[in-house]
């Protein structure tokens, strides 16, 4: 897996950098066809504190991409939200594959 996380107005720490690979570690576990990881890690000038952090990442699968965003009020807080949702999006989209390949038309 290639991890590649961009920011904006937020220095990348290693402390924020080994919690997103700890829980995408979980993510990928379920589908093992990825190819590349894109995580944009920002904080925008929101009114509402809630929304400042902002935290979105994108996985590349052979002939997909899952995408997925989250805001909250704390940064690592919003990166497992946005890796939550990935990880419906994945068990979601693997169960797609596996039973499509798995239909036969039968013709009686």
């Amino acid at each position: 897996m290639n991890l590649k996380i961009t920011s904006h107005h937020v220095e990348i720490t290693p402390a924020m950098r080994s919690h997103l690979e700890d829980k995408l570690a979980r993510v990928l576990s379920h589908f093992d066809q990825v190819q590349t990881v894109s995580a944009i890690l920002a904080i925008n000038n929101e009114k509402e504190k809630e929304l400042r952090n902002h935290a979105e990442i994108t996985i590349h699968l052979k002939g997909k991409d899952i995408f997925a965003e989250a805001h909250h009020a704390d940064m690592y807080h919003a990166m497992d939200l946005v890796v939550d949702k990935l990880d419906r999006q994945i068990i979601k989209h693997k169960e797609k594959v596996q039973n499509h390949h798995h239909q036969t038309i039968k013709n009686t």
